[in-house]
């Protein structure tokens, strides 16, 4: 049995495979927020349950919103940032009495999706995850590509591009420096964007932005319009350097359809190329692929 874990910035999704690679188990619970040990307690109660119900033990796989330094091992570039130089690697080893895989959440989605979703048989493979934070990794002919600082892939804190004047000099970022493409992007960045555009107070979510847009109003239809233009932009840039076959969305961002349609339809102004043949597409296996990738570590 296989158990992938995909601890997000707001769930913590777990499932469980057998011999065959099916699903054979699934559950999804809240992130806890701002404590490194009660990240650690609710895994490690999440593999003590999946091998209860299961009545087997299994092998263990985990994607995380950052990566390990291959300098220190300890966890760096989290967006979930109590995990940052913090051994998580080690502490989970211990706790659970055996080898533990951890990989780059994105770089899992990718796997995922290009083994056997969106992006099978793709030479070269781009998967994004957009949803707290902004991630990414990159699959080529058949293999997921960490790179010598375990940062390949990592768009989101790179600086967004041909920006506006209105769009300089862009937000702070966690990382320390402002406008990355992260504080645009991600779920958090369309609100603020949207809530600084129109003076707002009240807290909403991206999903309750995206709903009002459906239902006709002109100010978050128009902030939905300005969060297109910058990941048609964004993903240009990254079109311009691995230029994919494919690229995945996932997070969830991937859930809004529009932008499989919109995106596509601007991103050909920033593109050095006559002819674009990337396609834009959802993830097969939904805003969860990425828990697959975790599993299949092993």
């Amino acid at each position: 049995m296989r158990i992938g874990i995909d601890l997000g910035g707001t769930k913590i999704e777990a499932i469980a495979l057998n011999d065959k690679g099916q699903e054979v188990y699934r559950k999804r619970i809240d992130s806890p927020q701002g404590s490194y040990q009660k990240t650690i307690n609710a895994i490690c109660n999440l593999i003590i349950k999946i091998e209860t119900t299961m009545q087997a033990t299994g092998t263990v796989g985990l994607g995380i919103p950052g990566t390990l330094s291959p300098q220190s091992g300890l966890v760096k570039n989290a967006n979930s940032t109590w995990l940052i130089g913090q051994p998580l690697k080690n502490d989970l080893e211990t706790k659970l009495n055996r080898e533990v895989r951890i990989e780059n959440d994105a770089n899992c989605f990718v796997v995922s999706e290009a083994t056997d979703g969106a992006a099978q048989n793709a030479e070269i493979a781009f998967g994004v995850i957009i949803g707290t934070g902004t991630g990414g990794g990159i699959y080529v002919r058949g293999q997921s590509i960490i790179g010598a600082n375990a940062i390949a892939g990592e768009w989101g804190h790179n600086p967004l591009p041909w920006p506006s004047s209105q769009e300089l000099p862009g937000r702070e970022c966690y990382c320390g420096k402002r406008g990355c493409i992260e504080t645009w992007l991600s779920g958090p960045g369309l609100v603020k964007d949207h809530q600084a555009h129109n003076m707002l107070q009240q807290i909403i979510t991206a999903k309750e932005l995206v709903n009002l847009s459906e239902r006709g109003d002109e100010y978050a239809e128009i902030s939905l319009q300005r969060y297109e233009k910058r990941l048609a932009k964004s993903l240009a840039s990254i079109i311009n350097i691995i230029d994919p076959n494919v690229i995945v969305l996932g997070g969830g961002m991937s859930n809004v359809n529009r932008l499989y349609s919109n995106v596509p339809a601007l991103w050909d102004e920033f593109i050095f190329s006559d002819h674009v043949e990337t396609q834009l597409v959802p993830p097969m296996h939904g805003d969860s692929s990425g828990v697959r990738g975790a599993a299949w570590l092993w």
